[in-house]
Parts: C-alpha cells; structure tokens; sequence
C-alpha cells in the first residue's frame, strides 16, 4: 500500500506569486473596486469613464500587492508595521528594578 505525502505542510499559502496575507489583500481590493464601481454607476457617471477608472484602480491595486508581497515577504509587512509600536529608547532613573529579587 502506498501513501500519497503531502509537501506542502508548514509552507505558505502562494498563488500565482502572491504569498499569504496578500491574497487576501488583493480579494479585498477587488471587493472594493467592485462596490466602487457600482456606486459610480448608480450616481449616473457615463460607463465608459467608470471602466476606465476601474481598470486604472485595479491596475494600480495588482501592482501595489504584487510589489508588497515581492518586497516584504511572508511576514515582513506585519514586521515593518509593528516596529511603530517600538520605542526608540527605554529611560531607567534607578537602579532597583535590576536589583530586587524575584
């Protein structure tokens, strides 16, 4: 009997070069773009500005995730966005927090 392994454990979510959160970026970006498109629809913008302006968003939108998701990698947006929360220098007036015992 012989078992088909899978290989793909432990490894990212990756389609067509797009890796993990990015994905879904992109699935929310294309949702908006969708709800945008209909709202200039329904106010009565000619159909032919709302493709052109769509396109152009949805072009902007898949070369900003792709460059993003080529730049920083699996986790390396979430990275970039938590060294905000860092402080950039720890200030002790004392000494005693080093020298109590636990």
């Amino acid at each position: 009997m012989s078992y088909i392994i899978n290989k793909g454990i432990n490894r990212p979510i990756e389609f067509k070069g797009l890796k993990a959160q990015y994905i879904g970026y992109l699935g929310g970006g294309l949702v908006a773009l969708l709800v945008f498109f209909a709202v200039l629809y329904l106010i009565g913008t000619a159909i032919y500005l709302c493709i052109i302006i769509i396109a152009a968003l949805g072009s902007a939108l898949f070369y900003k995730v792709f460059d993003l998701s080529h730049q920083y990698g699996e986790h390396g947006l979430m990275k970039r966005n938590a060294r905000r929360y860092l402080p950039t220098y720890l200030k002790f007036t004392s000494r005693r927090l080093f020298y109590e015992k636990c």
